[in-house]
């Protein structure tokens, strides 16, 4: 074992359940979800469902902050002071200011070399699924650099795709610039949003009812089905909890050890909007 135990950190993007977070002894640092002047921390201040709530009662979809690199330093140095290093792996560098602040506080450290960071280059159960990676490997007796190396080479590997039940909240929200091209169309449409280099990019455009958009996702996760990672698959969900375990039942067949349901916190909620639903894992070289 290396010296000194390794803790891994995140932020509250990952989108994994609580039971998830305890078992692998992960700490978890949030970002915010801001209404107007009032702020909240994700997940500890605000759950989804009350998000919603306050979506429909000031009818506005609230703006997301990254966690400050001062909030960074205060976790870095409490665990440094424990004895321990420190792996953060938490949003994609191209989603949010939150990895390039963590960047800064570990700059302000006495001893930087003690904390590690990946930038996943994913989202939501994206950066979940290499943390339950980073997990095994730490059981495994892997060091810090080789943790890092790996999971610097997964992180190409992870398929992430998610069928949008509503526009509205991709198109206030402003993160997907591909996206105002078909809002005010009169088709429903449900995209299905893919996370290719480390961005969102539109794979396909399903008509009608949702199910559709989950009937093509499913026929994309097939073509994989012989060459994915046997850890963990992730079905991720905001609150769509019956289209999560029709995904669950529906890929039971797969040579997967770890098919786990698990919901989406405020902040990837609040850019993607109710009954979204994704699935995500890893593919193998």
């Amino acid at each position: 074992m290396h010296m000194g135990k390794l803790q891994l950190l995140t932020d509250s993007t990952c989108d994994l359940s609580q039971e998830l977070i305890d078992q692998h002894d992960i700490a978890v640092i949030p970002l915010y979800v801001n209404f107007g002047e009032d702020s909240y921390k994700d997940g500890e201040e605000l759950v989804t469902e009350e998000m919603y709530k306050l979506v429909s009662e000031k009818n506005m979809v609230p703006k997301t902050a990254a966690t400050s690199p001062g909030e960074f330093e205060t976790v870095f140095k409490k665990y440094l002071d424990m004895d321990r290093e420190v792996l953060y792996l938490g949003i994609g560098s191209k989603f949010s200011a939150t990895f390039q602040n963590a960047n800064i506080a570990r700059n302000m450290l006495d001893t930087p070399e003690k904390v590690h960071l990946i930038d996943s280059q994913n989202l939501s159960s994206g950066s979940g699924i290499l943390l339950l990676k980073a997990a095994k490997f730490i059981d495994e007796g892997m060091s810090a650099e080789e943790i890092v190396n790996r999971i610097e080479t997964l992180r190409g590997n992870v398929r992430t795709q998610f069928v949008i039940d509503t526009l509205e909240y991709l198109h206030k929200g402003g993160r997907l610039k591909a996206i105002s091209a078909f809002v005010g169309s009169v088709l429903k449409l449900h995209p299905i949003i893919k996370v290719v280099d480390g961005e969102m990019t539109i794979g396909k455009k399903p008509r009608g009812k949702l199910s559709n958009g989950v009937k093509y996702m499913l026929r994309d996760v097939y073509k994989d089905k012989n060459n994915i990672d046997s850890d963990f698959l992730l079905v991720t969900h905001s609150m769509s909890h019956e289209h999560a375990d029709l995904i669950k039942r529906e890929l039971e067949d797969f040579d997967v050890d770890n098919i786990i349901k698990t919901e989406a916190g405020c902040v990837i909620s609040s850019h993607c909007g109710k009954g979204t639903i994704g699935i995500i894992y890893i593919v193998n070289e």
